[in-house]
């Protein structure tokens, strides 16, 4: 009986397999090639990650190598013992290779590098799940787009098309001529939002964004430094703390 020509189901499993394992494969070896070619390693970790904020970190090191993410592979290909080690002391740098960081190669000077991350600190929104760093309040009244963050005078009323969303937020407010205004009750003269220091959950995040209040920083802490051409290997962790991405 002849072999039916008819199309065949290929699992997406199996092809995403193989793919995971070139990747970790190509990861394992761009690594090590990083290790002969450039002057510095560092090994980092990102509070508050976005990937736009990283990618702007790429671009300024477009020169050198940025990985991120796979700590296991990571570790592996630098070395987890003296005797593994791909470079001599690389193995020292592998215990800073946990929860979510990543390693820059570079051949700019350790001083450049340090600078330029300490100073590279963006504001943006903050997620559910952070720590606050500031308390934020809507005044009772008319409701304006800024919510007090900047003088009325600057500002201008919410759209009355935010008023449903803000209502579903928990928000008391309510339309009067075209306006939102928020109405409390109890002699209360705001609506607190959240305060500093406690942790923000998604209603809350979504109220701060609405208002374009931005709490979170990013920021990347270098825990550790390697060079190439004396083997030294320097602890510079401050912080600890970081998101894992792929």
């Amino acid at each position: 009986m002849p072999v039916s020509k008819r199309a065949r189901i290929v699992h997406e499993s199996k092809t995403s397999k193989k793919n995971h394992k070139e990747q970790t494969r190509r990861l394992f070896a761009n690594i090590r090639e990083s290790v002969e070619k450039y002057d510095h390693l560092f090994v980092f970790s990102v509070d508050n990650m976005r990937n736009t904020y990283l990618k702007d970190v790429r671009t300024k090191f477009s020169d050198g190598r940025l990985f991120f993410g796979k700590t296991k592979v990571m570790a592996v290909a630098l070395g987890n013992t003296p005797e593994t080690a791909f470079a001599e002391n690389l193995n020292k740098l592998t215990p800073f290779l946990t929860g979510a960081v990543g390693l820059l190669f570079t051949s700019r000077s350790p001083e450049d590098v340090l600078s330029y991350l300490e100073s590279f600190r963006p504001s943006d929104f903050a997620r559910a799940g952070t720590v606050s760093t500031r308390s934020f309040s809507i005044p009772n009244g008319v409701v304006y787009s800024r919510a007090g963050e900047i003088p009325t005078s600057e500002d201008e009323p919410i759209s009355h098309t935010v008023e449903p969303a803000l209502r579903k937020l928990g928000v008391p407010t309510r339309l009067v001529k075209g306006k939102v205004v928020l109405e409390l009750v109890g002699g209360e003269t705001e609506y607190v939002v959240c305060k500093e220091g406690e942790t923000l959950d998604s209603r809350q995040t979504t109220l701060l964004k609405m208002f374009g209040v931005a709490t979170s920083e990013f920021h990347i802490d270098i825990k550790a430094q390697w060079d190439r051409k004396t083997s030294e290997v320097k602890i510079l962790e401050k912080s600890e703390g970081a998101m894992d991405v792929e």
